[in-house]
């Protein structure tokens, strides 16, 4: 459809997994591309994949959202090439460990990364925004962020942050034209999750806390991803959107009970 031929779009964390798949879904879209993330030998696969997917254009930049002076660097470069019209501030990591083990160091680095960083990113391409009056926000938050986790303290305080950051710049852009929304996904498999995560786990994860019976995928967020970018979402900011399979719907109904009340067939 070519509805972002001749905008430019900033992906974090943009060389595998969601951010690999959202680049992908812009690409197809017609946008120019620009690609930070931390792994050198991702982002050259990255670029590759994404110069395929009809992209007017695809740019990668070796990017640590942790530091602030490179991130100012490489948004001013970004927007130079082209205006910034959209930014996926979706770079994010994640590791389980039990509340009482978690050191310092892993909690620092966490919210360095998952929040701060954010931060770092939004605020550096909102102040070239801003003098537009014009852009979009678009903050990768997580079901975790509204519901917490056994084992993920770290991440979960890093994503509530989130999503009180989007409500914050939302807030207070709007008068600048710029939008901001979160999305927050509930269990999805990508490389992250398959690294921590073992196939049993797995399923019974699915099992016993998601109705729709199985794991999210790349693919099934990416269309939430345009839409929100789109000028179809133009009243709409501040703004966090849950995509988890039911998850936060409430408890999930054992087999007996569906037996009871659910449809015959």
């Amino acid at each position: 459809m070519n509805r972002f031929a001749g905008k430019h779009v900033l992906v974090t964390g943009g060389a595998r997994g969601v951010g690999l798949g959202i680049a992908l879904a812009f690409g197809r879209e017609g946008a120019r591309l620009t690609l930070f993330d931390v792994h050198e030998e991702n982002l050259d696969a990255a670029r590759a994949s994404v110069a395929t997917s009809g992209a007017e254009e695809v740019v990668t930049a070796l990017v640590d959202v942790t530091d602030r002076a490179r991130v100012f660097a490489e948004v001013e470069a970004a927007d130079t090439r082209a205006p910034l019209d959209v930014l996926v501030n979706n770079a994010g990591i994640a590791e389980e460990e039990g509340f009482l083990d978690v050191s310092e160091e892993s909690w620092k680095h966490i919210l360095d990364v998952n929040l701060t960083g954010m931060f770092h990113v939004a605020q550096a391409a909102c102040r070239h925004m801003a003098p537009r009056r014009r852009g979009v926000v678009l903050n990768m938050a997580s079901k975790n962020g509204l519901d917490g986790e056994v084992g993920y303290a770290h991440y979960n305080a890093s994503k509530g942050g989130v999503v009180m950051l989007t409500k914050t710049m939302a807030l207070e852009l709007a008068h600048a034209g710029i939008r901001v929304n979160a999305v927050a996904p509930g269990y999805l498999q990508t490389p992250m999750s398959m690294e921590i995560d073992n196939p049993e786990f797995v399923r019974d994860f699915v099992d016993r806390y998601i109705p729709a019976g199985r794991p999210g995928t790349v693919e099934d967020v990416t269309g939430l991803f345009l839409f929100l970018a789109s000028d179809e979402a133009m009243w709409t900011t501040g703004q966090v959107f849950v995509i988890d399979g039911g998850q936060l719907a409430g408890q999930k109904p054992g087999k007996d009970l569906l037996d009871r009340l659910g449809p015959r067939t």
